[in-house]
C-alpha cells in the first residue's frame, strides 16, 4: 500500500496526508498566560457511569470564566471530559467529533471501541511539542460503551499527558481539583454505604454535585457548586442507551 494512501475510513490520516495535522504550533518567551479548565471526573454508578466537571477557567490567579462545559458530547456513545488548555482541548473534541462521523458514514458502522480510545491517543501524542514545552497541555478523560457486550457496557478510560491510554475500573479524576475527589471517592467506595457504583441515578448526582463543592474549598481553581448563585455543574450520563444530560435546573432540585 502506498505510504499516501489513507486506511479506510481514517479521518486523521487524510488530515495528515493534506498536511492538515492540527495542533501544531511553535511557542515564543512572550507568549500569555495560558487559561487553564479544571476540574474533571467519572465513575461507574449502578445506571452506567457518570461524567462530571466544575466550569470554572483560569489564567493564573485571574478567574477567566465560571461558565465552560468541560464534559463535550463526542458521539452519541462517547463523552470526553477535558482539564489543561480549553483551546487544545475543544480542538481535539472537534476532531474526534468528526473522526468518528466521518468513519460512521464511510464505513456504514461505527468505530469500535479500541478505535476511539487509539483516536484520543493519537491526538495527545501529535500535541507531544506543544506538551513537552508546557503549552497547551491537555489530560482528558474519555467514555465510551463497549458495543461487543450485551447489553452494551460503559467504560472510562484516562490518559496521560503523553497519550498512554488507561482504563479506570471505578473512578477517576484530572485537573487542580482531582486529589480531594480522587480521595472522597476511593473511601466512599472503600467505607461508603452505598458506594458510588451502587448508587441509584438521584445518590449519584448529589454525591457529583458534593464532591465539587468540597473541592472547591481546597482549590481557588475548581468553582464548585453554588445554589445561591444558579452555579451548577456539567454533567453526563452514559448508559447502555447512550448519551443524556443532567440540566441545572434538575441539579437544583436534586440539592433542595
Amino acid at each position: 500500500m502506498n505510504s499516501q494512501t489513507p486506511i479506510a475510513g481514517d479521518f486523521l490520516s487524510l488530515l495528515d496526508i493534506h498536511k492538515l495535522v492540527p495542533m501544531r504550533t511553535a511557542t515564543s518567551p512572550a507568549a500569555p498566560t495560558q487559561t487553564q479548565a479544571t476540574t474533571v471526573f467519572a465513575f461507574h454508578f449502578a445506571e452506567g457511569v457518570m461524567m462530571a466537571g466544575d466550569r470554572r477557567a483560569t489564567a493564573g490567579n485571574v478567574i477567566v470564566t465560571d461558565k465552560v462545559d468541560k464534559v463535550i458530547e463526542i458521539d452519541a456513545a462517547s463523552l470526553l471530559a477535558i482539564a489543561g488548555v480549553p483551546a487544545t482541548a475543544f480542538e481535539m473534541a472537534r476532531v474526534l467529533q468528526i473522526s468518528f462521523e466521518y468513519y460512521r458514514r464511510s464505513q456504514l458502522q461505527p468505530l469500535s471501541l479500541q478505535a476511539k480510545v487509539r483516536a484520543l491517543a493519537r491526538l495527545l501524542r501529535e500535541n507531544l511539542p506543544m506538551t513537552m514545552q508546557g503549552v497547551g497541555v491537555v489530560v482528558p478523560l474519555f467514555a465510551t460503551l463497549d458495543q461487543s457486550a450485551t447489553p452494551a457496557k460503559p467504560q472510562i478510560y484516562f490518559y496521560d499527558p503523553l497519550g498512554a491510554q488507561f482504563q479506570a475500573t471505578d473512578h477517576v479524576a484530572s485537573g487542580s481539583g482531582s486529589g480531594t475527589i480522587r480521595s472522597i471517592m476511593s473511601f466512599q467506595e472503600q467505607y461508603g454505604n452505598p458506594k458510588p457504583s451502587q448508587m441509584n441515578l438521584k445518590e449519584a448526582v448529589r454525591f457529583a454535585l458534593r464532591l465539587l463543592m468540597v473541592a472547591s474549598e481546597f482549590d481557588s481553581a475548581t468553582g464548585g457548586v453554588n445554589p445561591v448563585t444558579d452555579t451548577y455543574a456539567t454533567i453526563k450520563l452514559l448508559r447502555s442507551t447512550g448519551v443524556e444530560t443532567i440540566t441545572d435546573k434538575q441539579q437544583a432540585d436534586l440539592l433542595k
